[in-house]
């Protein structure tokens, strides 16, 4: 059986974070000119506390539509999302692309005895996969029932079961 590489081996390392108290334009912006799709949120201690995703930076105008403007800007903490899931260091590419796939994640933030060390996204398992050499060139019948099933909210035209 193939043994799969750590996620630490993809996971980026030099990471974009925002504080709690970071203002929420500046956040904003970094997201724009970084073209990111979001960042882990970490506290004086470098624990981390959250993470800012596009959409939760989209919530400053959904909230303010009575006024046909954008709600008041705030800090980070106020849009950042607190249930963070996150992946331990030892874990393989292959245990964050089950979560990837079944929690419709985009990224996870590496732990490492509880400290942030990386962040890994679902384009890094990509590029894992690129460089991995198929050993297996067909799925045995006896394999057939433990194939990991897609979750129907993700189906697209090429993963829809027939």
């Amino acid at each position: 059986m193939q043994s799969y590489p750590p996620v630490t081996k993809y996971m980026a390392k030099k990471l974009v974070t925002f504080t709690p108290d970071t203002d929420m334009r500046k956040a904003i912006d970094v997201i724009l000119k970084r073209k990111i799709s979001g960042c882990p949120v970490v506290d004086g201690k470098k624990q981390l506390v959250g993470m800012l995703s596009e959409v939760d930076c989209l919530k400053i105008i959904v909230e303010g539509p009575y006024n046909k403007e954008p709600a008041r800007i705030g800090t980070v903490r106020d849009f950042m999302s607190t249930d963070v899931k996150t992946i331990s260091s030892d874990k393989t590419i292959l245990d964050a692309a089950y979560l990837f796939v079944k929690q419709g994640l985009r990224r996870l933030p590496v732990l490492e005895d509880g400290e942030l060390v990386g962040q890994i996204s679902r384009s890094d398992i990509l590029r894992a996969i690129q460089k991995m050499t198929p050993t297996l060139r067909h799925v045995p019948d006896s394999w057939r029932p433990r194939i990991p099933s897609i979750s129907k909210h993700k189906d697209t035209q090429y993963t829809q079961n027939s």
